[in-house]
Order: C-alpha cells, then structure tokens, then sequence
C-alpha cells in the first residue's frame, strides 16, 4: 500500500490559467496607478476640465516664474483656460514687457483671464491688458499708466558734512543721475527722452491688447489710478467680479463643463541660499544704482 501511495504521480499545475491571473493582476494594478497619476494636478492624462490660477503678487522685479507657470500650464491639455490673479504695484519694464509678450502668444491656444486684487496697477496692469479678458473688484486700485525714473540729490547734505565726491568716467553721460551733483540740462533732456518712449510703449501695449484707439489711451495715460469701476467706465475692465466669477467665466471659455476644477502652481521651497542671493543682488543695485526705470 504504501508502495503504491507513493508510486503514484503528482498532481499537474495548470501554468495557464496561472499565468493568465498573473497578467490579470498587472493589468489591474497599472490601470490603478494611472488612474491615481490620472488625477494628479497638471498631469496631462487627467481627465475632465481644469482652471489654472496664477498669482503676479509682490513688486515685478522678475518674469521667469510667472513665465515659467504660464508655459507649465499652456503645455497641459487638461488646463482648458488660465487665470492670472493680479496684486501688484507694478514693477521693472523689462519683467512685465515679458510676461505680456508671453500672455499674448499664449491666448492665441487658450483663454488666459485677468482678476484683479486689491492691486494692478502700472506694469501689473501692463501684464493684465494683454489678456483675454479683465475682471476687478469695485474698489480695485489700478491704471497708473506711467513711467517713473526717480534720482536723489544729496549734493548739500555731502557738503554740510565736509565730504566731496569725484568721478573719473569715459564719457560725458557716464555718471548720469549721481547723486553727489545737480543734474544739467542735457541730462534731463536725455533722460525725459527715454522715459517718453518707455511711456510710448506702454500706451501702445494697452491699446493693442485691449484692442482700444492709441489716442483713447494716451488721454488716460497720466498716471493717475484709477477704480475698478472707473478702470470699467474707460474701457480698461471688462467686468466687475471676483476671482471665483473669473474662474467660472474662464471655465465657459474653456469649454469646461460644470464647474472647473481649479490647479495652482506648486509653491517653490526658498532656501536660505536663495535668500541670500537675493539680498545680494538687491544690495548691489542699490550701490551700483540699478535700474531706475519703473512702471509704477
């Protein structure tokens, strides 16, 4: 008996139907994990509509983030439309010349929108007329669309306290705006003729993305702000409303239907390098007198 018991052979596998389950299980665990990426904010398989929101908060003294986020978005194709959420003062012209160049190239795949905060004025309302569409709040402060070039002249209090300041330099113009001397004639001249053409260029950006006649906008372009309900009267603002109101409408333009789902961009983690560096480059513009071109 015994014998024979063990004589007898062994039970066969089914390695088919083993391995069958075997792919089964990975089918369903990758289809499980893209499902999870899926739904990750700006991952580009994610189904349904989404809303990005951008903040131009702060003093512009820089483009490449904002710049950077725009093309983040514009590239993803679950972001049906974007929305630039304004609080800013204004900033450098360069940095907000930029952002408007890149929100117009922009607008031209997907509706970029504009809601205004407390703020957006100067280069943040630079940035704001190129896009598709202005939202503010009623009481908003913006316009001030302007150029300032601001100089100190410490040339009595260096002499009351017995100092003298001396400049070798290679050129008539190379010390223009120091501080230790009055400013002559030609400098002014020289210097007004830069902020003009600044200005000029201002006045033409905001004509053209608000689609609006140059000469309607060089008569409100003194500098002066404005309201957001008076920016509306001008032809600055589209609409009064929130952020949620230009979300909503940026959803309509996007095509999204119900309600949009809204995505921000990740916050940037700021070392103590970066702080650092920051300091010093703002310390040495302060000594070597930067860039005293501002639109604000």
């Amino acid at each position: 008996m015994t014998e024979g018991y063990l004589s007898q052979p062994p039970k066969r596998r089914r390695p088919f139907l083993r391995g069958c389950l075997t792919v089964a299980l990975v089918l369903i665990g990758f289809f499980v994990l893209l499902t999870v990426i899926s739904r990750m904010d700006g991952f580009p398989l994610a189904g349904g509509g989404k809303v990005a929101v951008i903040p131009v908060s702060g003093l512009i003294s820089e483009s490449e983030s904002v710049i950077e986020n725009l093309k983040r978005f514009g590239k993803d194709n679950s972001v049906k439309a974007i929305v630039l959420r304004i609080n800013s003062p204004g900033g450098g012209v360069a940095p907000s010349q930029e952002i408007y160049e890149e929100v117009r190239k922009l607008n031209a795949r997907k509706p970029v929108l504009a809601s205004m905060g407390a703020m957006a004025a100067s280069g943040g309302y630079y940035i704001a007329s190129a896009t598709r569409k202005v939202y503010a709040n009623p009481g908003t402060m913006t316009g001030s669309i302007g150029v300032i070039m601001p100089f100190m002249n410490l040339k009595d209090l260096v002499e009351k306290i017995g100092a003298k300041g001396m400049t070798v330099k290679s050129g008539p113009y190379k010390d223009i705006g120091s501080p230790l001397r009055e400013m002559t004639p030609q400098e002014r001249e020289l210097l007004q003729g830069v902020v003009d053409n600044v200005h000029l260029q201002f006045v033409n950006a905001v004509a053209k993305g608000r689609n609006l006649p140059r000469e309607d906008v060089l008569r409100i372009a003194d500098g002066r702000i404005y309201t957001g309900e008076q920016a509306k009267a001008l032809g600055l603002v589209d609409a009064l409303g929130n952020l949620e109101d230009t979300v909503a409408d940026a959803g309509k333009m996007g095509e999204i239907s119900g309600e949009p789902k809204v995505v921000t961009p990740p916050k940037s983690k700021i070392s103590l390098l970066d702080l650092i560096r920051e300091e010093s480059r703002a310390l040495i513009d302060e000594r070597l007198g930067g860039n005293p071109l501002h639109l604000n």
